[in-house]
């Protein structure tokens, strides 16, 4: 399981928000490049970055400092969710060198906009699911719809989604510890690899995501908890590795 720092991207620059609200936010850093080295550094294998303005605005807003990091890792995984609703944008960030893109909103209001862009994109995308007490947000969490995660994820299941990434709103940014038990579920009830979000405090979180691990979780995107020290990029991915081991006896 990977530890994936997440760089969210506000006006230029990386700050975290609390339950995804935008007038709620603590800034840490004025240079997306120069955070991106730090996490990779530390020794992240894949960074999970957020355009914040992008997501409420419905297109790219911070597009330009996705690419800055793109191209000054060109080898590390990067997955970039906020504003992502065309199919121009989606190829306008893989030429950039992005890896994966994250479709939220629309893939609540427009499913077969995914099942689409899997076509003309295979391997490079992911579902985005945001969800308050199981049913799924949209528009930069402002919305709560009347569908379900689990719902939602088993009608991407056969689209050729790379995998979801699932938050609960509720522990985003709030240093309050990682939803396991509906994460695990996500991942049994889907059909999809998940990658966990929301909450991913310290080492008993990861832990306790590894352990859940045999349901399909695949990494546990982590943002506060890493700028402000609760939890160690280095030595969290050093636990991950040495559990799964464990578990898988290799």
């Amino acid at each position: 399981m990977l530890v994936i720092p997440a760089i969210d991207l506000k006006d230029g620059t990386c700050v975290r928000l609390k339950q995804g609200r935008m007038d709620d936010a603590t800034t840490y850093g004025d240079d997306p490049v120069a955070m991106a080295a730090r996490w990779v550094e530390a020794g992240a294998r894949r960074l999970h970055l957020v355009d914040l303005n992008g997501a409420f605005e419905g297109k790219p807003i911070n597009g330009e400092a996705v690419t800055a990091i793109a191209r000054a890792y060109p080898d590390l995984p990067i997955q970039i969710g906020g504003g992502i609703r065309s199919a121009a944008t989606i190829e306008h960030y893989l030429k950039a060198g992005v890896s994966q893109v994250i479709i939220g909103t629309k893939a609540v209001k427009e499913p077969d906009f995914v099942t689409e862009m899997c076509r003309a994109f295979p391997d490079h995308v992911i579902v985005g699911l945001d969800a308050r007490d199981g049913f799924v947000a949209t528009d930069g969490w402002a919305e709560v719809s009347t569908i379900k995660a689990t719902e939602l994820a088993k009608r991407f299941a056969d689209d050729g989604v790379s995998a979801i990434v699932y938050t609960d709103i509720a522990r985003d940014g709030m240093m309050g510890g990682v939803n396991v038990e509906a994460t695990a579920e996500l991942a049994r009830q889907g059909g999809l690899p998940v990658i966990a979000s929301g909450g991913v405090t310290n080492l008993d979180d990861l832990r306790s995501l590894v352990e859940a691990g045999e349901t399909g979780i695949l990494g546990a995107i982590t943002g506060r908890a890493i700028y402000e020290g609760s939890l160690d990029v280095a030595e969290g991915q050093r636990l991950c590795d040495e559990l799964t081991r464990q578990r898988t006896g290799s």
